[in-house]
């Protein structure tokens, strides 16, 4: 199976545009395709395609909780959490905020006196459907309020794969947030190939190549998609391409049939385009 990502560090360059028209162009050519939308923060997949989310699937996580009887308040927790999500004063127990808290476990795995538990919250939800005969979308959905939603894509990620090997996919594409954060690198990681869905503006440029920088370290080859390539100065981009040694395979024009297909949720019509 090939598992590959549409990325970017700039938001509203068509980076789900161009996984929507991708995952539909192999759809078309015989291929088994599972689209996973990991911009859980923002999911609009589904909305592209015209498809409402039904029947969610919960993600859980393991959040500590404190046994006041077993502390003695001497303060390890809060040394170890490198999130700074445990306060605490000599002599005090500590306090938890379970805002900063990515659920690492370092607390209730160092604690001495074994007097952090845990208890499980849901932190987002998942959506499965299929889109035809070929195509299935899986959407991850973080909880309103959740600040560090890197383990809500780590599970979503899992469940894409989970996924795909039942449906025997043979291409998973995984649309990614914008960005360089933490959650961007879990649905990075395990990729062979990845896509960079820019735009030639000094912006696109400057974001396209903080993800460059980021995928080189992650030693993942990537490609350029120049959206928008008739507009603008597409050398902004060449530059930053022969900076990091990639090449621009893709480019798509400036389309106001490409703009009402995408208002109207109707992406279907638009896999001409790549």
């Amino acid at each position: 199976m090939r598992l590959i990502a549409s990325t970017g560090g700039k938001g509203g360059t068509g980076k789900s545009t161009f996984a929507i028209l991708s995952a539909l162009k192999f759809s078309n050519q015989g291929k088994k395709v599972l689209l996973c939308d990991c911009d859980v923060e923002c999911p609009n997949d589904h909305l592209l395609l015209g498809r409402e989310l039904q029947e969610p699937e919960p993600i859980y996580q393991d959040f500590p909780e404190l046994d006041a009887e077993k502390c003695v308040s001497c303060g390890i927790c809060s040394k170890i959490c490198k999130e700074n999500a445990i306060f605490w004063v000599k002599g005090k127990p500590p306090i938890f905020f379970e805002d900063l808290c990515s659920g690492c476990g370092a607390c209730w795995i160092v604690c001495p006196q074994n007097a952090i538990g845990t208890k499980k919250k849901i932190i987002g939800k998942t959506f499965e459907m299929k889109i035809n005969d070929n195509l299935w979308l899986l959407t991850g959905m973080s909880e309103p309020g959740i600040v560090e939603t890197g383990p809500v894509v780590k599970e979503v990620k899992k469940r894409a794969l989970e996924l795909a090997e039942r449906i025997d996919a043979e291409v998973l594409i995984v649309d990614t947030a914008p960005g360089t954060h933490c959650n961007v690198i879990q649905a990075l990681l395990g990729c062979e190939r990845a896509y960079i869905v820019t735009e030639p503006t000094p912006l696109g440029a400057h974001d396209a190549a903080l993800i460059l920088k980021l995928l080189k370290m992650m030693k993942i080859p990537s490609e350029i998609v120049l959206n928008k390539a008739d507009v603008g100065d597409p050398n902004v981009i060449k530059g930053i391409a022969d900076e990091y040694g990639v090449q621009v395979t893709i480019k798509i024009p400036y389309s106001e049939r490409l703009i009402r297909a995408y208002s109207e949720g109707k992406l279907d019509r638009m896999v001409d385009l790549i």
